[in-house]
């Protein structure tokens, strides 16, 4: 994980400590983890064994800003219905997914050249996350609080700055040869990192462990504003099977701390 992300996420961290003194809103910090389903120009769209096999890991740290709550005086703020039902979350986050093709053209002729490059190539990306998302809880977040026990149902929002670093190679020999790459892959390879923006939707829930604590489920959709995150790019206007943008799915767990 590039260093320069961590400073930049102690730096954040600062100045929402400097907010809080201003305007006394608390703070909330944890760390989640779970299975990350990678969707992009590996494998076969609506595939099963594309689904389960483009699989990886996320982790990450995150932070909430807690508007109903005052940590400098151990006390609620006026209560509207914002303060109620909404949380800021900024999040430093990491995932990695090992990449293959499946489907239809792998499992085919299995003396066909075009089929044996297929299941000849390997690929991975390494996708470094940071941003922030508004989260929507539909019920009070002051009553949550106060009931150990409790779910809290949300519903998020944001966006994100990613940096990737991703990795094609073949079993066969380098890629880019008549050998070793199928023509659709010809010259759409690529092995340099880059940064792009993307679009994050989740939707979750917290349960009350204890007064100062919650466990978090959280089920995330997010959307790159690239197809070369995965390192792979087949020409859009020869290939349309392939015109979508990289996009994942990740279902994550974590534990969250309220810092008084």
């Amino acid at each position: 994980m590039p260093k320069y992300l961590l400073l930049t996420l102690l730096i954040a961290l600062g100045a929402t400590k400097q907010v809080q003194a201003q305007f006394g809103f608390s703070h909330e910090i944890g760390a989640i983890a779970g299975p990350v389903a990678f969707q992009s120009d590996y494998g076969e769209r609506r595939d099963y064994n594309t689904n389960a096999g483009n699989t990886g890991y996320g982790i990450g740290l995150i932070h909430y800003l807690n508007f109903s709550y005052r940590a400098d005086c151990n006390c609620y703020n006026p209560e509207t219905y914002f303060n109620d039902h909404f949380k800021l979350r900024n999040e430093l986050s990491f995932n990695k997914t090992m990449l293959r093709h499946y489907g239809e053209w792998v499992d085919g002729d299995r003396k066909k050249l075009f089929n044996r490059q297929l299941r000849a190539m390997r690929g991975s990306t390494s996708v470094t996350n940071i941003g922030m998302q508004l989260e929507y809880f539909p019920l009070s977040i002051r009553d949550f609080t106060a009931s150990v026990g409790a779910f809290a149902p949300y519903v998020s929002l944001g966006g994100q700055f990613s940096f990737y670093d991703p990795s094609a190679r073949s079993t066969l020999g380098r890629l880019n040869q008549p050998a070793t790459t199928p023509v659709k892959y010809y010259n759409a390879t690529e092995n340099g990192t880059g940064t792009v923006w993307s679009v994050v939707w989740s939707v979750g829930t917290r349960y009350k462990i204890s007064p100062s604590s919650d466990l978090l489920a959280d089920f995330r959709w997010q959307y790159y504003f690239s197809d070369w995150v995965d390192g792979l790019n087949p020409n859009p206007n020869i290939y349309t099977e392939n015109k979508a943008n990289d996009w994942l799915v990740w279902f994550n767990v974590g534990y969250i701390y309220y810092i008084q």
